[in-house]
């Protein structure tokens, strides 16, 4: 992989029996690969940044927004137990925060 965007797992999951892009199941090895503590993707994958005016228009149902908003969410088993991460960070390349550019 030239450029990986990274999804920090939660403390607690070991190896993610389901991980789910924007609700689509991947698959291990084709869609993504496990890191130490983290899935790692070779296709970018963005957070929408929303900020006060925006999401101010957005209440007042003046207008939607329509930027990219990918969600990674894992299911994972611990003790037995199903537990469900949903919306993960995404971390670019260069170590930031992934967010669509505004």
């Amino acid at each position: 992989m030239s450029e990986v965007w990274r999804v920090p797992l939660p403390p607690a999951a070991r190896r993610p029996s389901r991980v789910f892009v924007n609700a689509v199941e991947q698959v291990e090895g084709r869609d993504f690969t496990v890191g130490d503590g983290e899935l790692l993707f070779d296709r970018p994958l963005m957070k929408e940044r929303v900020g006060f005016w925006r999401w101010t228009a957005m209440f007042l149902a003046l207008f939607g927004t329509y930027g990219r908003n990918d969600s990674v969410d894992v299911e994972y088993v611990v003790d037995g137990r199903r537990h469900v991460a949903s919306g993960l960070e995404i971390v670019a390349p260069d170590g930031s925060r992934s967010v669509v550019p505004r």
